[in-house]
């Protein structure tokens, strides 16, 4: 690189423009489609079947304990495909850099991505810079799309309709991790704790669980709003109801104690790294071996069933044996998180 810091003229489409692309996205996002440089990617699809989903990333700090912008914008969008019951495969990106960037900052970000999308097997083919004025943006904005192949068996996942009462709901390990660690390395609140993000690709274990026959009847990758806003969106408006144990939850230590001293429920608070999956209870045991034998499922619980009671609504019974009723998060509880 020519310089030190990103420049407008990094946007500008000149000489400038073009040696970011060569010697940073191009470095790092390699592969034969992305090669080409043409205005569109030009990709071969052999599906009856697309999923496709886009999503921007603001997060602040941009890194972090356990990721940094650039890993959530892989992650959060691989995931999104995933537990629509897709298999990601192309993903397009998009960059909005403040002028007066570090370039080996967003070349440590640009590095996480490439890392990121070869461990999910998917492939950057496309994208797009932007250099906007000093104080116009913080640092870096990311937009990335997705494109992936799905079964024709698959369609219902990401809506549920084969959801029924005696399904068990199962979260692939401890909630609460991503939220926490942002906000303990949010400079105005001084406030420091042993805690590290979530963030990470599902699509490999989601795959292991399709293979293996279990029936899945709905995923949802529990990012912001957390697992309860993602119950509340599984119930609403349907004949029946579901019912979790707040004894089944799993939540780190170091995770616990910053929520209490914020007043915050961990099942409000976003994760980057969990699926909460819908299965037929005669799969769940099975679902739990598959994913205790991964990484990212060795704390995997099944922490509730859909129950025939209060229809359209989602009960936590509590660790004291108490009842309450689970809401969507009103408001918006931690601005930046992703």
């Amino acid at each position: 690189m020519k310089t030190k810091q990103v420049l407008l003229g990094h946007g500008s489409g000149g000489e400038l423009s073009h040696d970011l692309i060569k010697n940073l996205f191009v470095k790092y996002f390699d592969n034969p489609i992305l090669r080409k440089q043409t205005d569109s990617a030009l990709l071969e699809l052999k599906a009856e079947n697309l999923a496709y989903t886009t999503d921007s990333y603001v997060v602040d700090p941009i890194f972090f304990p356990g990721g940094n912008i650039g890993k959530i914008a892989i992650a959060g969008t691989v995931n999104d495909l995933a537990v629509s019951g897709a298999k990601p495969l192309y993903l397009s990106v998009g960059f909005i850099i403040e002028e007066g960037m570090l370039i080996s900052e967003l070349e440590e970000i640009v590095k996480t991505m490439a890392e990121e999308a070869n461990k999910a097997g998917v492939m950057i083919v496309t994208g797009d810079t932007k250099v906007v004025n000093r104080g116009k943006a913080d640092k870096v904005f990311i937009n990335t799309s997705g494109i992936g192949v799905l079964e024709k068996d698959q369609i219902d996942i990401s809506t549920g309709e084969n959801v029924k009462v005696g399904d068990k709901i199962i979260v692939n390990g401890s909630i609460a991790d991503h939220g926490v660690t942002i906000i303990s390395e949010r400079n105005e609140l001084n406030l420091r704790a042993d805690v590290k993000s979530d963030c990470a690709c599902l699509n490999h274990l989601i795959q292991k669980v399709k293979d293996s026959g279990s029936q899945i009847k709905f995923m949802r990758d529990a990012t912001r709003g957390g697992l309860a806003t993602v119950l509340t969106e599984l119930v609403d408006e349907r004949e029946y109801g579901l019912e979790i144990d707040e004894l089944n939850l799993v939540v780190n230590e170091n995770v616990r104690g910053m929520c209490e001293l914020l007043g915050f429920d961990p099942l409000y608070v976003a994760n980057e790294g969990k699926v909460l999956m819908v299965v037929a209870a005669e799969d769940a045991d099975k679902v739990l071996e598959i994913m205790h034998a991964d990484e990212l499922g060795e704390k995997a619980a099944i922490i509730g069933e859909i129950v025939d009671e209060h229809h359209g609504k989602g009960w936590v019974t509590t660790q004291i044996g108490g009842k309450r009723i689970i809401d969507m998060l009103a408001g918006e509880q931690l601005p930046r998180i992703c």
